[in-house]
């Protein structure tokens, strides 16, 4: 037995209305979770990204509906999102002209495409052709 896909990922972020407008209006992702102070919700293609404020998780509350297990993470998260080689230079064009700086844009030696920035939480993202990781499928034993 092992696991197939990836259902959640989590970045953490202490201002969660600047996650909320960069994942939700700039990226433009789809919104299915809000709560005021401690999360944001979005979902992307088949998986869900969450953002949380670490503050707000690190501790379990004995009194919460559900009993998720405290966590929460400090400094800076990184989360990858597929895209083309030509959304990619869309991308670029988009998160230029919106003054968010581009940390690197290179070909990796199997020839994928990566471009990468920052969050308004310092979280580092990339934007990178599934390719990518598709040529490891043939090296990597499980």
């Amino acid at each position: 037995m092992r696991p197939e896909a990836i259902l959640e990922s989590a970045l953490y972020a202490a201002d969660l209305d600047a996650a909320r407008a960069f994942y939700g209006g700039f990226l433009g992702l789809e919104e299915i979770g809000h709560q005021p102070g401690r999360h944001v919700f979005f979902r992307v293609g088949a998986g869900i990204l969450l953002v949380f404020n670490p503050t707000a998780t690190e501790i379990s509350d004995p009194t919460a509906r559900l009993p998720v297990p405290g966590h929460g993470a400090r400094g800076p998260g990184h989360l990858c999102f597929a895209a083309s080689r030509a959304e990619i230079a869309q991308w670029r064009d988009r998160l230029t002209a919106a003054g968010i700086a581009i940390e690197a844009e290179f070909d990796w030696p199997e020839g994928a495409r990566s471009l990468y920035f920052r969050d308004p939480a310092g979280n580092s993202l990339e934007f990178a052709e599934p390719r990518l990781w598709a040529w490891q499928a043939t090296r990597i034993q499980p």
